[in-house]
């Protein structure tokens, strides 16, 4: 790969990095090729993109934005590195992760580090964690469902109450003659 075409992906990674607000950094050595080409087809089916990439390469691209990722040079930037980029949703990948393994009896692809919405999470041991944080969706639908709540044990008590008070009406009114 010449300079050019380094500089060149370095700016693309540095885009896609800026651009995307969850990824996750990879470890998928020792998969072979059926193994990995399974992963890639899961990851394109899930609407994630896949991405190996030289660690250099990928520390000058996040060294270009605002956020600091200093903390990923040490632990995550280390041997084979492969980049899942997620547009959407955050715990996607983590999900995908764990599906793959078990689904293929597999330990790998390992969690090196990932990026939620420029909070970094770095080491194997997130990935369970990762997996259950809900998405925007998610917690936008609890919140519409909380503030709905109040109104639907409203309406459900004046139905029940209407019922209770019109038979106790007809039990006074049978009183009566």
């Amino acid at each position: 790969m010449t300079r050019e075409e380094k500089k060149q992906l370095v700016d693309e990674l540095a885009e896609k990095f800026s651009n995307t607000e969850y990824f996750y950094i990879t470890d998928s050595s020792g998969l072979n090729v059926a193994q990995t080409n399974a992963l890639r087809r899961l990851c394109f089916e899930k609407g994630i993109e896949y991405r190996v990439v030289k660690n250099t390469l990928i520390t000058k691209a996040l060294e270009r934005l605002e956020t600091d990722y200093s903390p990923f040079n040490e632990k995550v930037l280390t041997g084979f590195s492969a980049v899942m980029f997620s547009p959407e949703v955050g715990n996607l990948p983590a999900k995908l992760i764990k599906e793959y393994r078990k689904s293929n009896k597999v330990e790998k692809p390992l969690l090196k580090g990932a990026s939620i919405a420029t909070s970094l999470f770095i080491g194997e041991e997130n990935l369970e964690t990762l997996s259950e944080l809900k998405s925007r969706e998610e917690l936008i639908g609890e919140v519409i469902m909380l503030l709905q709540s109040p109104g639907r044990r409203l309406a459900g008590a004046i139905t029940s109450g209407g019922g209770r008070i019109a038979a106790m009406v007809k039990g006074i009114a049978e009183k009566g003659e």
